[in-house]
C-alpha cells in the first residue's frame, strides 16, 4: 500500500502555503529517483485568513471590488497557477492540498478530481448531508437537478505537472459566506453557495469533520496516511 504523510498547518497566511507546496513538489518529484517508491506525496489540511485566489484560467472582472475595498474587509488577493477561476478562503473551510505522485498510484488527473469530489462528499454524509456533482461544473454540490437551488458546498481547482499534483480544494464548514458575495464563484453568476453551518443550522465540530475528511482520504484512495507533526511556517 502506498503511503502519503498527513500534516496539519492550522491557520496558516496563503503564501508561505503555497511556496511550502512548491518544496513539496520538488521533494515528490526528488523522491521518484529512489528504488523505494512507496512515498507517494503529502496531504496538508489548513485555514487560511481572508483571502481570493484566481486561476489561470480565470478573469480578473469575476472579482467585483477594487483594491480599496479589499483591504477594509481584510483580505488579499493572487494569481495562481492552478486551474479554475476565482475562489475565496477564509477561517472555518478547510483547505486541502494533496501533493501527490499519480504515476505511482496509478490515477489519471480526471479521475483523481473525481476522486477528491467523492472524499467531500463521503465526508458530508455522516452528518447528514447528501451532496453529488453537477455536470460541468468541478466541485460538490446540493440539490442539484433542483434549478435556482444548486449550491456549492466545495471549490476544487488544482494543477498538475509531471504527474504530480498541487493545490486542491476548499470545503466550506463554519464560512462566512458574506465573503462570496464580493465575486463570481468560480465563475458562476446563477449559482449559490453554501457550508456546513448554513445548512445544519449550528457551528459545526470542525475538527472533527477534518478526522472524518482524513479517514475518507485514505479510504478513498486506498492509501495509508502517516500523521506527522507539521512544520512551522
Amino acid at each position: 500500500m502506498q503511503t502519503i504523510k498527513y500534516q496539519n498547518l492550522g491557520l496558516v497566511d496563503y503564501k508561505k502555503a503555497w511556496d511550502y507546496q512548491e518544496e513539496l513538489f520538488a521533494n515528490v518529484l526528488e523522491h521518484r529517483k529512489q528504488t523505494d517508491r512507496e512515498l507517494s506525496g503529502y496531504l496538508l489540511f489548513c485555514e487560511h485568513p481572508h483571502v481570493y485566489t484566481l486561476g489561470k484560467s480565470g478573469h480578473d472582472n469575476n472579482l467585483l471590488i477594487n483594491n480599496q475595498m479589499l483591504k477594509q474587509i481584510g483580505a488579499t488577493y493572487y494569481h495562481i497557477n492552478r486551474g479554475g477561476d476565482i475562489t475565496y478562503h477564509g477561517p472555518g473551510q478547510i483547505v486541502a492540498y494533496p501533493i501527490l505522485d499519480l504515476e505511482a498510484l496509478n490515477i489519471n488527473l480526471k479521475h483523481y478530481i473525481s476522486m477528491l469530489e467523492d472524499v467531500v462528499i463521503k465526508t458530508l454524509s455522516p452528518f447528514g448531508i447528501e451532496a453529488s456533482r453537477l455536470d460541468g461544473a468541478t466541485g460538490v454540490w446540493l440539490d442539484v437537478g433542483q434549478k435556482g437551488k444548486e449550491r456549492k458546498i466545495c471549490a476544487i481547482g488544482v494543477r498538475a505537472s509531471r504527474f504530480v499534483t498541487m493545490h486542491g480544494l476548499a470545503f466550506n464548514v463554519n464560512t462566512n459566506l458574506d465573503y462570496f458575495g464580493y465575486i463570481n464563484p468560480c465563475g458562476f453568476v446563477d449559482k449559490g453557495v453554501t457550508s456546513m453551518q448554513k445548512e445544519l443550522g449550528r457551528e459545526v465540530d470542525f475538527d472533527a469533520v477534518q478526522r472524518v475528511m482524513l479517514e475518507k482520504f485514505g479510504e478513498v484512495f486506498g492509501i495509508f496516511v502517516l500523521d506527522e507533526k507539521a512544520m512551522e511556517l
